[in-house]
């Protein structure tokens, strides 16, 4: 076990990102007693909830030099947890008054982004950020003592470049940015317009025309569906499936789900796994997206290979560096909120001495276990920071380092109903269930945050 850090030490850090992890990092930092300035691109709080009708220029996202959207988000997007296993687990995501307000179990991203300016409100977060500031590099500053990081940023209005010092940088950016594609044999040719979901809004566009989604992800669902009102035939194509599916989706006469696309040619067509062959307009790409951090410098020691960031203790800490760089919001699968909140509580508390952590090396050793582990089940290394079911185990690790309380029983049981609720009913899950026990439950615990 390395030795403690002294204990509540104060430190000057860097919180990368005024999205909902960078949020509650700020709040957790400034609990714990260190000194936080938060980066923010954008001119508000909340990050990838923005909501904003401007898409890139290059409808794929591949251009280096497009001007980046960072929101991911369609105008017609609800939530697809339920609002209760939704929040911080200290400043439940209940309904509150208030002008266009969302009182929906399942509400709209606006709705999200709502609360998430009362967190910052009620906890006053923005003191701390420096909005429409943009973080160019972040680098160790060997030169000014061990753990130190320079920090290269510019204001936007003031044209202002700063370079400064900071004990600590903690990344919290977020991960739906930088889309990944789907390769597809004869796309050079294929005559039609390829674009991802990151660049999706309303459906309008699609009205008339055949459409091909590839993916199985939530927005793969919403967007067919969404598109599937004023398109001619909607298509999802996905690799997951077996190579003879071809489903007609219940309640709509225009819309299937295929295996994945075997190739496309120049006559427009594309060919499925399954046999068919269908001429088409449009394809778009629902096929998730990069962790990318443009501006961090660490010499090659933290890495992004197939979408595995590493090496990560915990999905936190890159041993060369821990304590003093961090990452919050790396896996996925998970109820993100909760999550965030007990990660930068354990982070907080390492930097300030009062939780330790174990020696860099019995830190690789862990994280060289887990990779292991990974190649002996056959997972590919894209799916290294995916957590589904073991997210709650990860959770109550993090809680029994912070000394906190493990995750609700009722958390547990409501998002994994959900689950089941969404598979089995993906039309209708967000307005009709069978969980009121465990919604009482909730708001039982709520009333001691009230």
């Amino acid at each position: 076990m390395a030795p403690a850090l002294s204990p509540t030490r104060s430190h000057h850090v860097a919180v990368i990102g005024a999205g909902p992890a960078g949020l509650v990092a700020a709040r957790e930092l400034r609990r714990e007693g260190h000194s936080v300035v938060v980066f923010e691109k954008q001119k508000q709080v909340g990050g990838t909830w923005i909501y904003t009708d401007e898409v890139e220029s290059d409808p794929l996202s591949v251009d280096p030099t497009r001007s980046v959207v960072h929101s991911s988000v369609y105008r017609s997007l609800r939530i697809n947890g339920t609002r209760e296993c939704t929040g911080y687990r200290d400043f439940p995501f209940v309904v509150r008054s208030g002008v266009s307000r969302d009182p929906r179990r399942f509400p709209s991203h606006g709705e999200v982004l709502a609360y998430l300016k009362d967190f910052a409100k009620e906890f006053g977060i923005e003191e701390m950020v420096r909005f429409e500031t943009e973080v160019v590099k972040v680098s160790p500053a060997a030169e000014e003592g061990i753990g130190k990081w320079r920090i290269e940023s510019t204001e936007k209005e003031k044209k202002v470049r700063r370079d400064e010092i900071y004990d600590a940088v903690v990344v919290c950016n977020g991960h739906y940015v930088e889309p990944r594609h789907a390769e597809i044999p004869g796309i050079s040719s294929w005559p039609g317009k390829e674009m991802h979901s990151h660049n999706y809004r309303i459906p309008e566009p699609f009205r008339d025309k055949v459409v091909v989604l590839i993916g199985n992800s939530s927005s793969a669902e919403d967007i067919s569906r969404d598109i599937a009102r004023v398109a001619k035939e909607v298509h999802v194509a996905c690799r997951s499936n077996p190579a003879d599916t071809f489903i007609k989706q219940t309640g709509y006469n225009n819309l299937w789900t295929h295996s994945m696309i075997e190739s496309v040619h120049e006559d427009g067509s594309v060919v499925y796994q399954n046999g068919k062959t269908i001429s088409v307009d449009i394809i778009m790409h629902c096929t998730g997206y990069k962790y990318h951090f443009p501006f961090l410098d660490t010499n090659g020691i933290v890495t992004v290979d197939d979408n595995r960031v590493g090496p990560l203790y915990k999905d936190v800490f890159p041993p060369a560096f821990a304590p003093w760089l961090s990452f919050i919001g790396i896996p996925w699968q998970v109820l993100p909120f909760p999550m965030f909140e007990l990660q930068s509580k354990w982070i907080a508390g390492v930097l300030s001495g009062r939780i330790p952590l174990p020696s860099k090396e019995d830190m690789m050793i862990e994280i060289k276990t887990f990779y292991s582990t990974l190649e002996v089940q056959g997972i590919p290394k894209r799916y290294t920071h995916r957590m589904g079911n073991t997210q709650f185990e990860y959770d109550n690790w993090l809680a029994s380092q912070c000394g906190c309380s493990e995750t609700e029983e009722w958390r547990k049981e409501m998002c994994l109903a959900n689950g089941v609720r969404k598979e089995a009913h993906p039309e209708t899950y967000r307005d009709e269930w069978d969980d009121h026990h465990l919604v009482s439950q909730a708001y039982q615990d709520f009333s001691l945050y009230s």
